[in-house]
């Protein structure tokens, strides 16, 4: 008897077992590699599930600065690579590690500062004149240091500008995402560059304020890119392509013009095939 029951236990645990590789065989995910920004702003928590309830696709981000984001991508830990520093990316094209960029949208960088602004910034238009004040008044900032997308366009400004940038006194590299490192100006009561959709969904502001923005060098454009199945060929190339397919398509770019904080829209849909 007791042998017959120990059968019975072993077909039942046998025949759970096999359900539940057949469950996680049938299961459809993808590797995202992409920035802080598209994360800590909410938008993967608003679209995502959209994008899963459509086509039963889990993704499975990663969140990172562009530049490791495309590392990643170049190890091929990842299906889908979707970050904003164009020039860096096209160059991740030109190396085959993928064989096509898409841009997707497009938002803007705005300069932060304290209300009091000690380094006489506010209200102007122009990011080379402002990075110059603040250079020039020594004034506390915050860069993230990372190798971002953010970073990389703060850098341009520096260098526009004619500023040589190192970590001193009043220049202050965090090493850090988009979120923590509006934490440590806030802490500071500094200066930093950020994505304007990380600002709006950034809660702990302290005595900071948005002191520039319109100048058309500030511009954010986004791209997604599959990568190269060619090189990696364990990457999910259907379920990826699925994925800039519907990201790029006009219910996609509708959900994203529809994510908004306070009323306020974050990104502006502009895909081109």
């Amino acid at each position: 008897m007791k042998s017959s029951f120990n059968r019975i236990l072993v077909t039942a645990i046998t025949a759970l077992a096999l359900l539940g590789n057949s469950a996680y065989a049938q299961e459809k995910s993808i590797v995202l590699s992409s920035t802080t920004s598209t994360e800590q702003s909410g938008l993967f928590g608003f679209m995502l599930p959209i994008f899963k309830m459509k086509t039963g696709i889990d993704v499975k981000v990663v969140a990172v600065g562009t530049g490791q984001a495309l590392d990643i991508g170049r190890r091929g830990d990842a299906d889908v690579v979707f970050v904003h520093d164009k020039p860096a990316e096209e160059k991740f094209v030109n190396d085959g590690y993928a064989t096509k960029r898409i841009e997707v949208m497009y938002n803007d960088f705005v300069l932060i500062g304290p209300k009091s602004d000690p380094a006489k910034v506010a209200g102007g238009k122009d990011i080379k004149v402002a990075f110059q004040k603040l250079a020039a008044a020594q004034a506390p900032f915050v860069s993230r240091g990372d190798k971002s997308g953010t970073h990389a366009a703060e850098l341009r400004y520096w260098k526009d500008a004619g500023i040589t940038v190192a970590p001193s006194a009043w220049y202050k590299e965090t090493g850090s995402g988009m979120g923590p490192a509006l934490n440590t100006a806030s802490a500071m009561n500094g200066y930093i560059l950020a994505d304007r959709a990380t600002w709006l969904s950034f809660k702990n502001r302290g005595d900071l304020t948005i002191l520039v923005q319109g100048d058309p060098k500030l511009f954010n454009q986004y791209g997604v890119m599959l990568v190269n199945p060619a090189k990696f060929p364990h990457v999910k190339k259907a379920e990826g392509q699925a994925f800039i397919d519907w990201i790029t398509s006009k219910n996609g770019q509708d959900v994203i013009a529809s994510y908004q904080i306070g009323g306020e829209q974050l990104f502006f849909p502009n895909a081109k095939k």
